[in-house]
């Protein structure tokens, strides 16, 4: 963007931040002191879930794909370019905007989308910030929609865009193939770094979740890393859902830990029902969830808090390192963080969120009551609590500070009944999601839980293009030899399809649930 000229404002600390139009500098005082690299209140200045296009590459695997509701402050990538803030320094790195786009428009959001997709930056919606802006009407060319898919994405995504906004058009295809020859996909190294953590104030206190089933020998294990903490829990409680007649009961009596730890025998079931059943007696500052199947090194709970603390926001998904075998220790961890340290980690606004490595501010678990137990018997539920978490306004980030192993043994956890899914007949034990409806001879497929976190969080157009999305992937991915069996047995899997919107649909109608 050649003609834009930003202004400076240096803050108390002595830190500049660049911006357009004309900001509260109150607030943007404020701002600065928290997680967020850009600023804008673009919502009421016509860039609300601006770019709608951009489902053609996400389809429904992007949190912010669609800006939230109803909120004073939340993550947004979508920048106006007339009115909005940024760090200095993230501008420096980043380069700013890309001046090959024809459009401010499409700089700004480009700009935007890159820094929390791809560099780790953290762009925040924040309404009153600029009060005096225009409401502008988004228009993105043709050719500025082509190169944002150049410059972002593999040329297979600009096919599938092509394919459904009509492959008989030829202006998108002499577009297509103009923008391709012109440009290359990008190759952004220079990633915004992670902040030096602080100290941790005021000495909050932490409980610890640990679901388990069929592993206990595991979670006695996690047990004893939570007792070498260097910033101890202050409960843990254990949710053990493995049958009567194959459990120790004895198994959590044998040590005396310096934390307090709750047992329940789990009666329900599902991990989303244990979670639920042991947040309702948790009473620490903070709540860390934990798969039974993990291990953590010494500073795992204080790299957590420190996170939290240094960045001010009130939820952080860990570093989860898949081990090579489930007999893999703490120093097979340490060896493998210290390749993963090379270039170094980036936090940002995370991707996802994972129920085995976690920490959120009780306050905001309570907000939400806890999981939604919709999910029980299927796929899903970490990423819908986090998603959720986004939605009442809490940035949720990368915290790559709080490691752990995930030893992922042969066998045990939760996913015992999710592997009933698979079966049909009379083996088939019924899931949660069935309800009333047992599945007879033809399974759903995508799981009906995955099927209805997309119809939670998501548009009925939104649902269709993950629907393309999710066939072309299933005729085009694989051997080519079987191409012609997988276009054969297209229909069935359509079947499989409407079946899982079949169940989704009626747990949306129930709602959500949390017992």
């Amino acid at each position: 963007m050649d003609n834009l000229q930003l202004k400076e404002f240096t803050t108390a600390s002595g830190e500049i931040l660049l911006y357009a139009g004309t900001p509260d500098f109150i607030q943007l005082e404020v701002l600065s002191k928290g997680a967020g690299d850009i600023w804008h209140s673009s919502f009421e200045q016509g860039y609300k879930n601006a770019f709608p296009e951009l489902v053609y590459q996400t389809a429904v695997f992007f949190w912010y794909l669609n800006d939230f509701d109803g909120l004073d402050q939340c993550v947004s990538w979508r920048v106006n370019p007339n009115a909005f803030a940024v760090r200095k320094s993230v501008w420096d790195l980043t380069k700013g905007f890309d001046s090959d786009y024809e459009n401010p428009q499409m700089q700004a959001l480009d700009f935007g989308f890159r820094c929390i997709r791809f560099l780790g930056g953290v762009p925040l919606y924040v309404k009153n910030l600029f009060t005096v802006a225009q409401k502008e009407i988004v228009g993105i060319s043709q050719k500025d929609r082509h190169l944002f898919f150049r410059k972002n994405y593999k040329i297979s995504h600009a096919l599938f865009m092509i394919y459904r906004l009509g492959f008989w058009k030829i202006s998108e295809w002499i577009t297509f193939f103009s923008i391709k020859r012109a440009y290359q996909k990008r190759n952004d190294t220079s990633k915004i770094p992670s902040r030096a953590l602080l100290s941790i104030q005021d000495h909050p206190s932490v409980s610890y979740i640990i679901p388990t089933m069929f592993r206990q020998e595991y979670t006695l294990q996690l047990l004893d890393d939570l007792s070498n903490q260097n910033y101890k829990p202050t409960q843990v409680i254990v949710v053990d859902a493995t049958p009567s007649s194959e459990r120790d009961e004895a198994a959590y009596e044998q040590k005396k830990y310096p934390f307090e730890l709750k047992v329940i025998w789990q009666q329900s079931k599902g991990s989303c029902r244990a979670r639920n059943e042991a947040i309702a007696l948790c009473v620490g500052d903070y709540i860390v969830f934990g798969d039974d199947d993990i291990r953590i090194p010494a500073d795992f709970i204080q790299n957590h808090i420190r996170f939290l603390q240094t960045y001010s926001v009130g939820a952080c998904n860990g570093l989860d390192i898949r081990a090579d075998h489930h007999k893999q220790n703490l120093e097979d961890l340490a060896h493998k963080l210290e390749l993963l340290r090379r270039p170094p980690f980036v936090a940002g606004c995370t991707q996802m969120f994972s129920n085995a490595n976690s920490c959120v501010k009780r306050e905001f678990v309570n907000q939400l009551v806890g999981n939604d137990v919709n999910f029980d018997g299927g796929y899903g539920e970490d990423s819908d609590f986090g998603m959720s978490l986004s939605k009442i306004g809490v940035i949720v980030l990368a915290n790559p500070f709080a490691a752990n192993l995930h030893l992922k043994p042969p066998s045990g956890g939760y996913r015992f009944w999710g592997t009933q899914a698979k079966l049909l007949g009379k083996k088939r034990k019924a899931q949660p999601w069935e309800l009333d409806t047992p599945v007879k001879n033809i399974k759903p497929v995508p799981s009906p839980t995955i099927m209805y976190g997309i119809m939670k969080h998501y548009s009925p157009k939104q649902l269709i293009e993950y629907k393309y999305k999710h066939f072309t992937y299933y005729l085009f991915t694989g051997s080519k030899v079987a191409f012609l069996y997988r276009l054969f047995r297209l229909p069935y899997k359509n079947i499989q399809f409407k079946k899982s919107v079949f169940y989704a649909d009626k747990l949306r109608t129930l709602g959500i649930r949390h017992k």
